[in-house]
Formats: structure tokens, sequence, C-alpha cells
């Protein structure tokens, strides 16, 4: 047993250790891409990749250190599923009841603005926002839709739809584009800032100046 013992605190830490795998979990998961392509896919190559990495490691070791290994793997597999839903939780959470127009005394023609500076300052996520906030605030200015101050993304898609039923699609990602990027911390990206601009010029029944 003594000697059992010694080969043991003599084989070569697990790679990785479990502080390096919380470090290199954070690492992964601010990536932008997660939110350009599928996370779940992503989120499984790289699960892939490390388990493939620790097993390799381990390989030489003894079927304990092995067993180890692949512990501290599912244990960051449950990890990462536990992280994933609680984010999408309170993403969801957020953006279920808060209010998408803000108190602020502002048009649709300076929320547009806005939202065309911010693009061209290089701040999609600010052009992203406003740009559907404008395209709301208009269709209130022409009385298409009710003015209701806590209405949310998603509310406020559901009344544009009764009036554009032929933006349906637009409409709605439009609302999930804007709970994403300003609740679920979602990066946005110039093109998306530029659908709901054109789409504040589609509802306004305009040709789309970009």
């Amino acid at each position: 047993m003594r000697g059992a013992h010694l080969l043991l605190l003599a084989e070569p830490p697990l790679d990785p250790s479990g502080d390096e795998a919380r470090r290199e979990l954070r690492r992964e998961l601010v990536r932008p891409e997660y939110y350009q392509d599928d996370i779940v896919d992503r989120l499984t190559r790289w699960l892939d990749r490390l388990i493939s990495s620790t097993v390799d490691a381990a390989s030489g070791s003894s079927g304990l250190a092995t067993a180890a290994a692949i512990v501290v793997v599912l244990l960051i597999v449950a990890a990462v599923l536990v992280l994933v839903g609680r984010a999408r939780r309170t993403a969801s959470g957020r953006a279920s009841s808060a209010p998408a127009l803000t108190d602020e005394a502002i048009t649709a023609d300076e929320l547009r603005a806005r939202a065309e500076a911010a693009l061209a300052a290089g701040d999609p996520a600010t052009a992203l926002v406003d740009a559907f906030r404008a395209g709301a605030v208009r269709q209130v200015e022409r009385g298409r839709i009710e003015d209701v101050p806590q209405a949310t993304a998603h509310e406020l898609a559901g009344a544009l739809v009764t009036v554009f039923p032929e933006h349906r699609t637009a409409v709605l990602r439009g609302a999930d584009l804007f709970d994403g990027v300003l609740y679920g911390e979602r990066p946005a990206t110039p093109a998306e800032a530029g659908e709901l601009l054109a789409l504040d010029d589609a509802l306004a029944g305009r040709t789309a100046r970009r």
C-alpha cells in the first residue's frame, strides 16, 4: 500500500487541473464567436477537444489517474450546462419583463440619427438597440400602435405584427436581437444593426437608406 501511495504521488498532475480547467472554461465562454454561431455546436467541439487532450495526457498514467481525468472533464461538462442554462434563464427573465422604451423624451428621427451615428462610429450594439426603438417610436408617433411605456420588445413586436403582418419575420427577429443585445449581453454585428435600420425604413414605407 505504501508503494502504491508513493506511485500515485509520483505521477504527473492531471492536465488540466481543476483551477486550470475553470480558468479555461471562463476564457472559452466569453469568446464572442459563441454568439455568432451555434453555441451548442461550439461547446460540443470544445469539450470534444478537451476530452481528447485530457485522455491523451492521462493515457500513460494508471487507470486511477485516467478515471480521475475523466471525472474532471465530466464536472466541467456539468458546469458548462449549468452556466449556459442559468445565463439563458437570466437573460430571458430580464428581457421578458423589462420595458423596451425608456422614459427619455426623444423622437423616432432622433433615435434613428443616433443609431446611424453609432453604427458609423463602430458601435453596432448601440446602433441596433436605437434602431429597434426608432422603428417602434415612429409607429407610435404615427398612431399605428399604442404608446405603452412599459411594453417589452416582444409586446411591441406583437403590436407591430398586427399592423404589418407582411413583416412578421423581420419584426420578431428584431425583437429577439434587441433582447439578446440589450439584456443577454450578446454582441451585435453591423449587418444586424443594418437589418433593424432597414426594418424601420420598411415599416415607414420608404426605400431603405442603406
